[in-house]
């Protein structure tokens, strides 16, 4: 006979439970739940950064699109919402090279795409011939990993600002040393107007974006083996060899990611040719941002400027995404 257990006394493992309330049910129940909390817990950190992203980018970046539909000049800059519907005749307008604002906006991209490809070469090149050279142990050699550094650390408007002051005519730094001390012009030349300031803008470019790509290449040079030098030189491999051969194809996934990010940076790039030049940048210097910055803001024709975002937008996109398929491809056939 089953003896029962008194009220408030717990039953016996021995003792069957009521069906479907055994203790691998409620191990069950409460795994599930346990599996759930984890599975959202990433989502739920990532939805602040998430929030953050749509108020600062998304979200501007709609209203922009919306406004390049609406002909949006300073009368309806108070109330944008109430500006007439333009379609696409800002579009229209922007691409119209035979007109002066499609022919204008025509040579501020030309001028965009040389900076681009100097600033980008030059700083890829500078980066990796540093990033080799400083592969070798020597005495200094923290001392001048940090002072190339320094102009990727230093604030972009102390930075630029600094190169105004050193790129003036009368009583610039730049000027004494090429015109004063070695003696290399017949007069000092205008860096900061005229033709001579797309060069300007190129070596402060440079200046800025070459210690980025110094750190990046640096880095990834850690991961290549030692062994595979060591080889290569009992095979009587030299440096350029070696450099051909080993270090350049390790480093090509790394470049490939970099190039990318450069590109991008130096395309879009508002601060530097701004502080260096103010509101009105010189014709030899007028990047596509200055140029889209006056027909917004100067010219107080926003509806325009929109467009002209969002066609600078799309080019982007489209170079972007042929970029990755062109090194998707070559990572696939290797």
């Amino acid at each position: 006979m089953t003896t029962l257990s008194p009220p408030g006394t717990s039953r016996t493992e021995d003792e069957p439970g009521p069906p479907g309330k055994g203790p691998e049910h409620v191990r069950r129940r409460r795994i599930l739940p346990d599996r759930l909390r984890r599975a959202g817990l990433p989502y739920l950190l990532l939805l602040p950064a998430l929030i953050l992203e749509i108020l600062i980018h998304l979200a501007p970046m709609a209203v922009g699109v919306v406004m390049s539909f609406k002909e949006l000049t300073q009368e309806y800059i108070r109330n944008w919402d109430l500006a007439p519907w333009a379609g696409t005749d800002n579009f229209r307008i922007a691409v119209d090279v035979n007109a002066p604002v499609g022919e204008a906006l025509l040579d501020s991209f030309l001028i965009t795409c040389a900076f681009t490809v100097l600033a980008v070469g030059l700083a890829w090149l500078l980066g990796v011939t540093a990033a080799i050279l400083m592969q070798e142990t020597f005495r200094g050699r923290g001392l001048l990993r940090a002072l190339f550094l320094t102009p990727y650390a230093l604030p972009v408007y102390t930075a630029v600002i600094t190169w105004s002051f050193l790129l003036q005519r009368d009583d610039g730094m730049v000027n004494h040393v090429i015109h004063d001390q070695l003696g290399l012009t017949d007069s000092e030349p205008f860096w900061l107007i005229g033709d001579n300031s797309f060069i300007a803008l190129v070596v402060v470019s440079v200046w800025r974006t070459w210690p980025f790509a110094f750190l990046i290449l640096m880095a990834a040079l850690q991961n290549i083996p030692r062994e595979l030098y060591e080889a290569a030189q009992v095979d009587g491999a030299g440096i350029r060899q070696q450099i051909r051969r080993i270090t350049l194809p390790s480093l090509r996934p790394v470049n490939q990611v970099l190039v990318l990010v450069l590109f991008l940076w130096t395309f879009n790039d508002f601060n530097v040719p701004y502080i260096l030049f103010g509101k009105s940048a010189p014709e030899a210097a007028d990047l596509i941002s200055i140029h889209i910055y006056q027909s917004s803001f100067v010219t107080w024709d926003f509806g325009s400027g929109s467009a002209m975002s969002v066609l600078l937008l799309l080019f982007l996109l489209v170079v972007t995404g042929c970029y990755l398929l062109a090194t998707g491809r070559g990572r696939k056939a290797r």
